[in-house]
C-alpha cells in the first residue's frame, strides 16, 4: 500500500513537471495538461477493466501475447512518443520495420478498442489501451501491479523510417544509453527496463551471429560454455532463423529476477542483454536488481509511468481513433 501510495505522488508529480535523471532533462508528458491517474474515471469508468478483460482473454488463448504487447509499448514509445502510431497498419508503417515485424497482441488492442468504442464511443485513446494493456501483461505474468496515468491523444503519423532510434539486439552499452538519454531516460532505467527481457523470446537471427566462428573471431567468449551448447542446439548454423528462444532461460514465462542472474552466468541471449553484465556502467545495477534485496519490481514501476509518458500528445492535440490500425 505504501509503494502504491508513493507511486501516486510520484506519477502526479512527474504529469506537472519536467523531472531531473543522472543531470538530464527526463522527458515530457507533451503538450496539454499532461496524463493523470483517473483520467476516464467520469468519461468512461470501465475502461481499465475492459483493457484487462481483452488482455486476460487473449492470454488465456495465447500468453505470448503478454511480452509481445509489452514490447509494443516500449516501440511505440520509442519512436515520436506514445502515441499509438504502431498500431497503424499500412504501407511502410512502423508495423511494417523490421524490428516490429514479430511483434505479437494487435488483436487484443483492436478488441479491447471495439469494446471501449461500443461501451464509450470516441473517448479511450489507442495509447492510453495499449499503455493500459502493457501493465496488465506485465501482471499476468507474475509482475507488479501500478496506477497507469492516462490522458493519452493518439498520433496520426507513422512511418518505418522513423525506426531507427529503436534499441537493437546487437547495441553496445554506449549506443544504448545514447538512445534511451535522447528520451529522458538514465542508465538505470535503461537496465530496469531492458529487464522486460524476463519474459518473451527472440528468433534465432537476432543473435546467431554470437554463436559461430566467423571472419571476425570464434563465437562469443562471453557466452557460458554449456549455454553456448544448448543455443548451438536451438539455432544451427543453417538452420531456421524464426525459430524462437526463451529471452529468460528457465522463466520465460514469469516476471522476475531470474533475467539478471542469467546475465551473471553469461546466459544472456542478445548481445545488447549480455553486455549490461559485461560493461562496467551497467554492471552495478544488474547486481542490485539481481541480489535478495532487489526492488526490481518498484523500478520497473516507476520505469514504465516514465517511459510511458514520452511525448504524448494531450489535450488538443492528436485525435481519438475510432479503430486504432488507421488514423480518422
Amino acid at each position: 500500500m505504501n509503494f502504491v501510495r508513493s507511486l501516486c505522488v510520484f506519477i502526479t508529480f512527474l504529469s506537472c513537471l519536467v523531472i531531473s535523471v543522472h543531470g538530464q532533462a527526463a522527458a515530457r508528458p507533451g503538450p496539454g495538461s499532461g496524463t493523470r491517474i483517473g483520467f476516464y474515471s467520469t468519461t468512461c469508468p470501465n475502461a481499465e477493466t475492459i483493457v484487462r478483460n481483452a488482455v486476460t482473454a487473449g492470454f488465456s488463448s495465447n500468453p505470448r501475447i503478454a511480452p509481445g504487447i509489452l514490447r509494443m509499448h516500449f516501440h511505440d514509445c520509442f519512436v515520436q512518443g506514445c502515441d499509438g502510431s504502431i498500431l497503424i497498419t499500412g504501407t511502410n508503417t512502423e508495423r511494417t520495420a523490421v524490428p516490429n515485424l514479430n511483434l505479437r497482441g494487435f488483436e487484443v488492442i483492436d478488441n479491447a478498442k471495439t469494446q471501449l468504442e461500443a461501451a464509450c464511443p470516441g473517448v479511450v485513446s489507442c495509447a492510453d489501451i495499449l499503455a493500459l494493456a502493457a501493465r496488465d501483461s506485465v501482471v499476468l505474468t507474475r509482475g507488479t501491479s501500478w496506477p497507469v496515468p492516462t490522458g493519452r491523444r493518439d498520433g496520426r503519423v507513422s512511418l518505418a523510417s522513423n525506426t531507427n532510434n529503436l534499441p537493437g539486439p546487437g547495441d553496445s552499452v554506449a549506443v544504448q544509453q545514447q538512445k534511451f538519454s535522447a528520451l529522458g531516460l538514465g542508465t538505470r532505467e535503461l537496465v530496469v527496463l531492458v529487464g522486460g527481457h524476463t519474459i518473451g523470446t527472440a528468433g534465432c537471427a537476432t543473435f546467431r551471429n554470437r554463436l559461430y566462428n566467423s571472419t571476425t573471431g570464434p563465437a562469443d567468449p562471453t557466452i557460458d560454455p554449456t549455454f553456448l551448447a544448448q543455443l548451438q542446439t536451438q539455432c544451427p548454423q543453417n538452420g531456421d532463423a524464426s525459430v524462437r528462444v526463451d529471452l529468460d532461460t528457465g522463466s520465460a514465462t514469469t516476471f522476475d529476477t531470474s533475467y539478471f542472474n542469467n546475465l551473471s552466468r553469461g546466459r544472456g541471449v542478445l548481445q545488447s542483454d549480455q553486455v549490461l553484465w559485461t560493461d562496467p556502467a551497467t554492471r552495478p545495477f544488474v547486481q542490485q536488481l539481481m541480489s535478495p534485496r532487489s526492488t526490481f519490481n518498484g523500478d520497473f514501476a516507476r520505469a514504465m509511468v516514465r517511459m510511458s509518458n514520452i511525448g504524448v500528445l494531450t489535450g488538443a492535440t492528436g485525435e481519438i481513433r475510432r479503430v486504432c490500425s488507421a488514423v480518422n
